[in-house]
């Protein structure tokens, strides 16, 4: 199985060649055949770039000749999906762009559209959602009544204020409230798929902005499908994990009067690239049932003694008066290409409803 960056390679250049052949007979698409040696050292958006921009040289003319190709290969080419669909839809958004018409504007969100099955039209999005904001969010609310799942998603994902492997849209960041009516439209869509891309984007919403975000789950929640409650919780879950009050409230996760005991290691020094397991029982003494959020926070070691957490979530449980349950959770501490390792004091502590508990200290030893 190719790693994330090497989906984008030689066999989406080859294709790509193919499609420009096909619909321009007698044009070379030399640009794209010297992209091919360029990929190697390239992370995966950048990849697409460089085809992107290979595409655009290849291809003489302007919007309309670009999207001619495009919908031609489309029609005739087998095959015509898949990873080159980054580039080409980009390649697409970024001619309208450098055309300056809302014919071409228009016409290349209505492309972007049609190919999105394919593969997704998501990042291309991006660069037509950078160059007119609104005029994109006009046309992506008549996307949220498509019958395609495709399309509709497109409207959700792709606005997300910081989608993963994509250009920012700082404008979005800025407005959190301009995608909230996509939202709204399709938080009780059929489709998992599409409902899974909504709460992604509530998550997305609250990661600057959380009591709009806890506002627009709740309104969700005051006439709720059956499946908005698991939607909610999936969109709120980094605000739980910080222990906002309004997500924790809203999810059921309120004050509870507890004994927690633990979390109790089972070795306080931890070879180099090793793992420690914790335990501990939390016992409601409270009068009344309690919903607990439990989730653990790692206080780790930099490079320069300085100590940053990172949370991880352990559990959602609820829990009887004079009922006690018990959690244990095994940390590794392999270093990984994006979370290194360093020697000295680590800590664990547990978050129950937003509360914190002590500090188990333990030491990392040098390699």
């Amino acid at each position: 199985m190719p790693f994330a960056d090497e989906l984008v390679n030689g066999h989406t250049v080859r294709l790509l060649t193919r499609a420009v052949r096909s619909a321009l007979p007698g044009v070379e698409p030399a640009s794209l055949r010297a992209a091919a040696q360029r990929l190697g050292p390239l992370p995966l958006r950048e990849r697409a770039d460089l085809l992107r921009d290979a595409l655009l040289v290849d291809v003489p003319g302007g919007y309309a000749e670009l999207a001619g190709v495009v919908r031609a290969a489309r029609d005739a080419v087998p095959g015509f999906g898949g990873w080159l669909i980054w580039p080409v839809t980009s390649a697409v958004a970024a001619k309208a762009v450098a055309e300056g018409t809302d014919t071409a504007f228009d016409d290349a969100m209505a492309l972007l559209a049609d190919l999105t099955g394919r593969l997704t039209s998501e990042f291309a999005l991006r660069i037509l959602l950078r160059h007119d904001l609104d005029r994109a969010l006009g046309i992506i609310a008549g996307w949220t009544a498509a019958t395609d799942p495709d399309v509709r998603r497109l409207a959700v994902e792709g606005t997300r204020p910081y989608l993963p492997r994509s250009v920012p849209v700082p404008e979005l960041v800025a407005r959190p409230g301009a995608t909230v009516p996509v939202l709204d439209a399709l938080h009780r869509d059929d489709s998992e798929y599409v409902r899974r891309s909504v709460a992604d984007h509530l998550d997305d919403l609250g990661r600057g902005h959380a009591d709009l975000a806890v506002a627009t789950a709740r309104r969700w929640l005051d006439a709720p499908a059956p499946t908005t409650g698991r939607l909610v919780r999936r969109g709120l879950r980094t605000l739980v994990k910080r222990r906002h009050p309004g997500a924790l409230e809203l999810l059921g996760f309120t004050s509870a009067t507890l004994e927690v005991d633990g979390p109790v290691l089972d070795r306080t020094r931890v070879p180099f690239g090793g793992s420690v397991r914790f335990t501990a029982t939390i016992r409601n003494v409270g009068a009344s049932d309690a919903r607990l959020a439990i989730d653990y926070v790692v206080h780790h070691r930099g490079a320069d003694g300085s100590r940053s957490t990172r949370t991880f979530k352990l559990t959602a449980r609820a829990v009887a008066p004079d009922e006690t349950i018990a959690v244990t959770r095994e940390h590794s501490f392999r270093p990984l290409a994006t979370r290194g390792c360093h020697p000295g004091r680590h800590a664990i502590a547990l978050h129950i409803n937003g509360v914190t508990s002590d500090l188990a200290e333990f030491e990392i030893q040098a390699p």
